[in-house]
């Protein structure tokens, strides 16, 4: 006769015996969730030569797991599974078949001390490699469009260009408005303590075309269009359609890359004077504020303020843009195949423009310093 269980369920046991030379694992109890399983007499050798299921009651994933864990800290390559049921030996027998990923193993010997200061040191040279493998790649599809081998659609080029061009004047107005603002408030501050708010104009017109007006549209593009090249990229890289490009014939990289950084290169002058120009603008109005004559404020500027200055920031612009495109393609290209990867992707390309950015301002301003211009 079938003995009639109890409704509750009976705490879970494992209790480890020697019986004649032999480590025994007697298995007792209900092993499910949200029971807590007492465990006794605990062998050293962490895997048994047999097992004792008799007085085993329901169990769920909770005992595969336990018998796992103390497999894998045994590290045993072909364990023993006599004794066991034939559900709970197949379910092992099913779990041992799938190799464990080293990823998904919890590790007490974390990175600390000099092989944390290693694998930084690696991931950052792996980074830096990849960069320069992505910038030379852009290189050669460029020698291939000159020499006729690289295309892409004329429409997609003149979309980005409209997208990182027209369609990013307002934000681009109102920033360098507020900076020019900014810089002549600020200024006029301190100058007018010794009685030369005039100078206001040059601090405006000096800070807006050697600095200012290319790094604000520099990290407005960064955070604008940057991000979109990675997210617009990552996405198809996730949909499977760069694959498909290759599979009908098409070089992805003359086809995605090639086109934004061609339009980036292009716009970036343009926006940057713009930039220069509604900077200089908004310097004058806090100018006219203050009892500086608009007149006044531009003919002061232009004491100081010649073509050399005024190229200065026109020509980081275009290495800037290079930079914002490379980092923005490079991040959709390598982003995984899911949507969480794509925004992943899309946050990385915009702190890697950014601090391309800066660390390119960084380079121009020693140069520029050497050269004493």
């Amino acid at each position: 006769m079938e003995k009639k269980r109890d409704s509750s369920p009976d705490n879970p046991k494992a209790v480890w015996k020697d019986d004649g030379g032999r480590v025994v694992l007697f298995l007792s109890g209900d092993w499910v969730r949200g029971s807590e399983a007492a465990v006794e007499g605990v062998s050293e050798r962490k895997w048994p030569d047999a097992f004792n299921a008799e007085n085993l009651g329901d169990f769920d994933s909770i005992l595969p797991a336990f018998l796992l864990r103390n497999l894998r800290e045994a590290d045993i390559k072909e364990p023993g599974l006599e004794g066991l049921p034939d559900n709970l030996r197949g379910l092992m027998e099913l779990a041992l078949r799938v190799p464990e990923r080293s990823e998904a193993k919890q590790r007490d010997d974390e990175a600390r001390g000099l092989r944390s200061l290693g694998l930084v040191s690696i991931s950052v040279s792996q980074a830096v490699l990849s960069v320069l493998e992505f910038t030379g790649d852009t290189v050669r599809s460029t020698l291939r469009f000159f020499t006729g081998r690289a295309k892409f659609r004329s429409q997609d080029f003149w979309e980005v260009i409209q997208d990182c061009g027209a369609s990013a004047l307002p934000i681009v107005s109102l920033i360098s408005f507020l900076i020019g603002m900014i810089l002549a408030f600020v200024g006029n501050v301190q100058l007018a303590s010794f009685g030369a708010s005039l100078y206001v104009a040059d601090l405006v017109g000096l800070a807006m075309v050697r600095e200012m007006g290319v790094m604000m549209t520099a990290i407005i593009m960064s955070g604008r269009t940057g991000a979109a090249f990675a997210a617009h990229i990552g996405s198809m890289n996730a949909n499977e359609e760069i694959d498909a490009l290759k599979t009908f014939g098409f070089n992805p990289f003359d086809y995605l890359v090639l086109p934004r950084v061609f339009a980036l290169v292009l716009m970036m002058p343009l926006l940057t004077v713009y930039a220069n120009m509604i900077g200089i603008l908004g310097g004058m109005m806090v100018g006219a504020m203050v009892g500086i004559p608009p007149a006044l404020f531009w003919a002061e500027m232009l004491t100081v303020v010649d073509l050399t200055q005024a190229s200065l920031g026109v020509f980081k612009s275009v290495f800037f843009g290079v930079a914002i495109a490379i980092s923005g393609c490079l991040q959709g290209m390598k982003s995984g195949g899911s949507s969480a990867a794509v925004g992943r992707a899309t946050t990385r390309a915009v702190v890697a423009s950014i601090t391309a950015i800066i660390i390119l301002d960084s380079v121009f301003a020693i140069i520029f310093t050497i050269l004493d211009i």
